[in-house]
């Protein structure tokens, strides 16, 4: 009984339980906001941080000492440089530093932009700035993140540093880096070697690890083993393993939002059941009608079943 006065009544059903569709497009609306929010935002993260690891030099040689990482010597520079294979081996300098005013720990990052390893990677951060100019003085470049905390307690032109020998030492704000930048860049202050090494406490001599690379991939399993043989309670991260860390936790996290969204979509199905399949009042007062003026249960059935599909099907294409 598919004919004009079916689709009539069809219709004029949809419009007499409005109110009863409204909200469930409401509900199905907010949870696939939710849950495509939150999807798209550990994405985005994923991405962003996959990108750094991908910028960042093959191997990290640190020096443990009763399973702790502590500084090491620069002369190691040169054990690892006779190592086959190895190319661009960079110092680095960073740590944390605690803001008391500001009640929060940043990244300190100390670079030297003569080193290749080092102009490699902050390219992409500094490519719109004056390097030139910032090396004629002492100046800091300082994430986004900082700049807005630096900004909230009237810090614009400079900050003071307090160093591990209670020196008081003050460093001019240079520039800010663009919020398009990396996320992790986002808490860095960036500042040359030697005044990282004086904030931070580290020795003339010393680092915090060593960075370098080993361009042939085939060369790389051997040349981590010999760099571990070189002085005992040495680890070597490799850029993989870094990578597979991160992935790891993604996958992880990835895996708790499936469940979310698993979960969050029975719920909803469970929501749909509950309020469809309860026959009020009125749906028997209907029902009651149709059977008076000869429909038949079948016909019922297929007008229940065009109406929800009518609603399913507009939820999917608004969506």
């Amino acid at each position: 009984m598919l004919n004009k006065s079916f689709y009539n009544f069809l219709f004029l059903l949809l419009f007499t339980h409005r109110s009863k569709h409204i909200a469930i497009f409401i509900i199905s609306t907010l949870l696939v906001f939710i849950l495509t929010s939150v999807m798209f935002i550990s994405n985005s993260i994923s991405k962003d941080i996959l990108a750094t690891i991908n910028s960042q030099p093959d191997f990290i040689v640190q020096k443990m000492k009763a399973g702790q990482v502590v500084d090491i010597d620069i002369s190691m520079v040169e054990k690892i440089e006779s190592v086959l294979g190895v190319s661009n081996v960079t110092t680095r300098v960073y740590g944390k530093y605690y803001f008391k005013p500001l009640k929060q720990s940043f990244t300190i990052v100390g670079v030297d932009f003569f080193e290749e390893q080092n102009s490699k990677t902050l390219l992409s951060l500094t490519k719109k700035l004056n390097m030139e100019k910032f090396l004629e003085k002492e100046y800091m470049i300082i994430g986004s993140g900082v700049k807005k905390l630096f900004d909230k307690y009237k810090y614009f032109k400079s900050y003071i540093f307090t160093t591990p020998l209670n020196e008081s030492l003050e460093i001019e704000i240079y520039d800010s880096l663009d919020d398009t930048t990396s996320l992790l860049s986002n808490d860095m202050i960036i500042m040359p070697k030697e005044l990282a090494k004086i904030i931070l406490g580290v020795g003339e001599y010393k680092a915090t690890d060593i960075a370098l690379n080993v361009p042939n991939d085939l060369e790389r399993p051997n040349a981590k083993v010999e760099l571990i043989l070189k002085e005992d309670n040495l680890r070597v991260i490799s850029k993989d393993e870094i990578k597979s860390y991160y992935l790891n936790l993604f996958s992880y996290k990835t895996g708790i939002f499936l469940i979310l969204y698993i979960v969050s979509i029975i719920t909803f199905l469970l929501v749909l059941y509950q309020r469809y399949s309860m026959i009020n009042s009125s749906d028997k007062k209907e029902i009651a009608i149709l059977k008076a003026v000869g429909w038949s249960i079948k016909d019922i059935l297929k007008l229940k079943v065009f109406e929800n599909f009518l609603v399913a099907f507009s939820l999917l294409v608004l969506e």
